[in-house]
């Protein structure tokens, strides 16, 4: 059995309620008393190093470990940055981001790391393909929504599926709420074509061979679903979540400026819109072009990046991305 990990619980609190509550009052209060209460945890705790994902709740911390001669490192996953970490980018030792334009958003303390990912070194795409059941000469169509499964994608594939099936193997990750629906639309298939459909929940361990065995991903735009795209080296198309600050709409922007993905809006993904940019994109020059440019912005080294600038950090080393700068 691995050992427990401690866990230390500030008084701020998530900013999740929405109106005016008592929360509106209190919450100001919390996040003034939380920094010194984060100064004495980091004065009991003693780390060498802060790593933080930036947001609201990482404030008091970066304050209480400058505070304390403690380095720290943000790290912010989007193009497009919240404000809480902006603010709190000011206040860090470096700043590392996953996309070159988000540097304007942090000065000269910042640098590009990638966003940390599965590893996709070793895998053998003719392998992976025929671990999946794809025929030499067919086209692999990736479909999933990220961490959770996305009613969005998993409504336009089955309008679709009997158009995208004729041109396409489709690889549907529907969730474990989508498939029901994904086995009923299977069944009414042709029976001639439903070997050219295979609906799973999740892929888990299987999710990097898939990555490598696709010609065409389509997606939502995260942090990490950007990166795998890239590292990988696939062509996209990227369907953005339309909530929490727009921040995947400018991780796709990003790609599709560099030729690396085509952008759809989540109120634009009907059915008939996913069979046309899908069936635009058996295009072998089109795709294959999209698919260079996606490799050409990858980083699959990020997470060794963040690790090594950490320990360099700690130590009081000449610290990685400024050595290579």
């Amino acid at each position: 059995m691995g050992a427990e990990l401690p866990y230390h619980e500030l008084v701020v609190r998530s900013l999740r309620s929405a109106g005016l509550s008592v929360h509106t009052a209190l919450d100001p209060a919390r996040l003034a008393a939380s920094v010194p209460q984060a100064w004495w945890l980091l004065g009991r705790t003693r780390p060498d190093v802060l790593f933080t994902t930036g947001g609201y709740l990482a404030l008091p911390l970066v304050l209480a470990a400058r505070a304390r001669g403690i380095p720290t490192l943000v790290w912010e996953g989007n193009v497009l940055p919240g404000r809480a970490t902006r603010a709190i980018g000011r206040f860090a030792t470096r700043v590392a981001v996953s996309f070159p334009p988000t540097l304007e958003a942090f000065g000269s303390n910042a640098f590009v790391s990638g966003t940390p990912i599965r590893s996709f070194a070793g895998i053998d795409r003719a392998a992976a393909r025929h671990a999946l059941g794809i025929d030499p000469d067919d086209r692999l169509l990736l479909v999933f929504g990220g961490s959770q499964a996305v009613a969005r994608l998993n409504e336009a594939v089955i309008g679709g599926l009997a158009q995208l099936v004729e041109r396409w193997h489709v690889l549907h990750l529907a969730g474990e709420g989508g498939m029901a629906a994904a086995g009923a639309a299977r069944e009414a298939l042709p029976e001639t074509l439903r070997a050219r459909y295979t609906a799973e929940p999740f892929l888990t361990d299987r999710m990097a061979e898939a990555l490598v065995a696709a010609d065409l991903v389509v997606g939502r735009a995260g942090s990490s679903t950007c990166a795998e795209v890239a590292a990988a080296g696939v062509a996209s198309i990227l369907v953005p979540y339309p909530f929490a600050g727009a921040h995947q709409r400018y991780n796709a922007r990003f790609l599709a400026d560099e030729g690396a993905a085509l952008v759809v809006d989540d109120d634009e993904l009907t059915a008939e819109r996913f069979v046309t940019e899908t069936t635009a994109l058996l295009d072998d020059t089109r795709r294959a072009a999209m698919a260079d440019a996606a490799r050409s912005l990858g980083r699959p080294n990020a997470a060794r990046s963040l690790a090594e600038e950490l320990v360099a950090m700690a130590d009081g080393a000449p610290l990685p991305s400024e050595t290579a700068a």
